[in-house]
């Protein structure tokens, strides 16, 4: 770029994205004169999915804003609770997130993932076409424009990544309504009605079965019930209600 020249500060949260020298606050960057400020933050590393409020010289701007020489800009972390208008707050995970998916659907979020990778052009595209939030550690991924709405992950330790999420968009939760493996309703499910479905140690040992309505899937309290328990009541302490209390395996 050589055009007009500004100042650009990035909130603390953010710095992670862009380069060791713009980590310690202002920096002098140099603008094309016609690129949006949107251009810009991107540009330096900043997806635009975790820029939130922009500030030039102190006032809010669009991302469509055109940067003139001199100006201060200000590049805020989005504020959480995240609203995302316009749809049911529902969720879509790259193929790199499997565990944050099952977690997000013991606790009844609504979380579509797809066990193979099929390709950031149709997870965008599905991202748009079913209004999912798209959960991604991939930067590009998220810059892509035709996606719903986007969110990058920024650990890589699944216990991080459920409390990143939930805190950052705040959604209902359920525990136990939801199936782990397909995302599926789970109801209640009569044990005979199971029963062939159920491995003989398994039928001599419980009476209480859940079962997927999308997969057919059987749950029930299995050996380890306690540690999802662990995992659930971590999670309702800190973000929510218990909702309802159907078995899980």
């Amino acid at each position: 770029m050589n055009g007009p020249e500004i100042t650009l500060e990035v909130a603390t949260e953010l710095r992670l994205f862009v380069t060791h020298d713009r980590r310690h606050g202002r920096t002098a960057v140099t603008t094309d004169g016609s690129s949006t400020l949107g251009h810009v933050v991107e540009s330096l590393g900043v997806p635009l999915t975790e820029a939130g409020q922009l500030l030039v010289d102190g006032r809010p701007v669009p991302t469509s804003h055109i940067p003139a020489a001199g100006e201060v800009v200000e590049v805020r972390a989005v504020q959480r609770p995240q609203q995302v208008p316009g749809a049911p707050l529902r969720f879509l995970l790259d193929v790199h997130l499997g565990t944050l998916a099952r977690r997000l659907r013991l606790l009844g979020v609504d979380a579509a993932y797809e066990n193979e990778d099929i390709g950031d052009p149709a997870l965008a595209a599905l991202s748009a076409a079913e209004r999912r939030v798209l959960l991604s550690r991939d930067r590009g991924l998220l810059r892509r424009r035709e996606i719903w709405a986007g969110a990058y992950v920024y650990s890589d330790r699944p216990e991080e990544q459920l409390r990143d999420v939930l805190g950052r968009f705040a959604p209902s939760l359920a525990p136990w309504t939801r199936c782990t493996a397909c995302n599926g309703d789970l109801a209640a499910a009569d044990k005979d009605a199971v029963s062939a479905l159920l491995e003989r140690g398994t039928q001599a040992s419980y009476d209480v079965f859940a079962q997927c309505t999308a997969c057919d899937r059987v749950y029930w309290r299995g050996a380890h019930h306690s540690r999802l328990e662990d995992i659930v009541a971590d999670a309702v302490r800190e973000f929510g209600d218990a909702g309802s209390q159907a078995p899980i395996t």
